[in-house]
């Protein structure tokens, strides 16, 4: 299977809620975030986010199920709600970058989502039936970027 970069998108967060010893997680946290702003940049498709949020649950073990729910404007104008789950590991660097504002690698923590997209625009029904994969990181400012990919067909 090859993979291809469909686009690279960026969210900007709010500092989150943090829901301490969550029953949800065993002894966890659910970390709810609002997502304030963002921008997505591909070939085929530019926009903006235009809010969301998100709601991870972090386990004693630093494992985190990721789940995000989102809307963006196309800079044509086409709405779309993105929606992903996924799993990311918190450990040193991603703590060193929470803490001091700086970001991580790629390659400096497992942190992985499945982004489903859907429209009603015509001229992006193409992503309502492509699937999505992306690899995620932290950038300064208390946000997040996605490099989010599709197998070639």
């Amino acid at each position: 299977m090859k993979l291809v970069h469909e686009f690279t998108y960026t969210a900007y967060l709010e500092e989150p809620l943090v829901l301490k010893n969550s029953p949800w997680s065993g002894g966890g946290s659910r970390d709810i975030y609002q997502v304030k702003s963002g921008e997505i940049t591909g070939e085929r498709i530019n926009g903006k986010i235009i809010g969301g949020g998100e709601w991870a649950l972090t386990f004693p073990n630093a494992h985190q199920r990721i789940d995000v729910r989102l809307n963006a404007v196309t800079d044509d104008g086409a709405y779309i709600y993105i929606q992903y789950f996924g799993m990311a590991d918190i450990n040193e660097k991603v703590m060193e970058a929470l803490t001091t504002g700086t970001g991580t690698d790629f390659s400096d923590q497992y942190f992985f989502t499945n982004p489903r997209l859907e429209t009603g625009d015509e001229r992006y029904y193409w992503v309502n039936d492509t699937f999505f994969v992306a690899e995620g990181r932290i950038i300064p400012g208390l946000a997040v970027e996605y490099r989010v990919l599709r197998p070639e067909r």
